[in-house]
C-alpha cells in the first residue's frame, strides 16, 4: 500500500491527482483532525493490514471526515477524481450529518442484500444517486472503481462482479467510454436498484 502522510500543521488546500492517497494519522495530530472536501471525490479507508484497505466511505464537496472517531491506525484518503481539501477545519459540533457514518451505514446495508447481482446493482444506485448526475439519456458516475475494488463493497471475488458487470453491459445499461475516467448508466438501473428509496 503506498501513500503518503499529511503534514502537522493545518493546511488551507492540499491537491491530490485521481489516483494518489493520503495516510490521516491520528497519533501525528493529537486530538484527532478534521478535513473538509473542497473539490472532487474520494475514497475514505481503513489502513489496517487486517482489513485489507476495507472502504468506509465516499467523501464529495463539503464532507467532512473526523480522524479521532475512526482507526486508532489513521485512515486513508484516496482522491477518485483530481481532489482538493483544507485541514485547518474545526469539526462539525456533535450533532447534524457525519457524512462517514451515513456512508458506512448504507454501504452495510447494501452488503445485507440476499445476492450478489442486488449488492451490485444496489452499490450502482447509491454511487450514481450521490456521486454522479443524469446526463441527458445517461447518468455520469465521474470515476470508475475496479472490479476488485466492487468485489470488496459487495462482498464478492473479483471474477463474480466481472461476470455481472458483463452481464450489464450486454443489456446496454452500462458503458464504460474509452479515454474516459467515468462511467455511464442507464436511469432505469439507477432507478429500480434495491434500497433506492433510502
Amino acid at each position: 500500500m503506498s501513500f503518503r502522510f499529511l503534514p502537522e500543521q493545518p493546511l488551507s488546500c492540499v491537491r491530490m491527482p485521481a489516483g494518489q492517497t493520503v495516510l490521516l494519522d491520528p497519533t501525528r495530530r493529537p486530538g484527532g483532525s478534521s478535513i473538509e472536501v473542497l473539490e472532487g471525490i474520494a475514497r475514505v479507508y481503513c489502513p489496517c493490514e487486517e482489513t485489507e484497505s476495507m472502504t468506509l466511505a465516499f467523501l464529495q464537496p463539503g464532507d467532512q471526515l473526523r480522524t479521532d472517531r475512526l482507526c486508532s491506525e489513521g485512515v486513508c484518503v484516496e482522491a477518485l477524481t483530481p481532489l482538493s481539501f483544507r485541514s485547518e477545519v474545526e469539526p462539525a459540533g456533535e450533532t447534524g450529518f457525519d457524512a462517514v457514518n451515513e456512508w458506512t451505514l448504507q454501504l452495510l446495508r447494501i452488503r445485507h442484500l440476499g445476492s450478489a447481482e442486488q449488492r451490485l446493482h444496489a452499490l450502482f444506485g447509491l454511487l450514481v444517486r450521490r456521486l454522479g448526475r443524469r446526463c441527458g439519456p445517461w447518468c455520469d458516475l465521474p470515476f470508475r472503481l475496479t472490479h476488485e475494488r466492487i468485489g470488496e463493497l459487495i462482498g464478492t471475488t473479483r471474477v463474480t462482479t466481472t461476470r455481472l458487470i458483463s452481464r450489464i453491459r450486454q443489456a446496454q445499461l452500462l458503458e464504460a467510454p474509452a479515454g474516459e475516467p467515468g462511467l455511464r448508466l442507464a436511469p432505469s438501473l439507477v432507478e429500480s436498484a434495491p434500497l433506492a428509496a433510502a
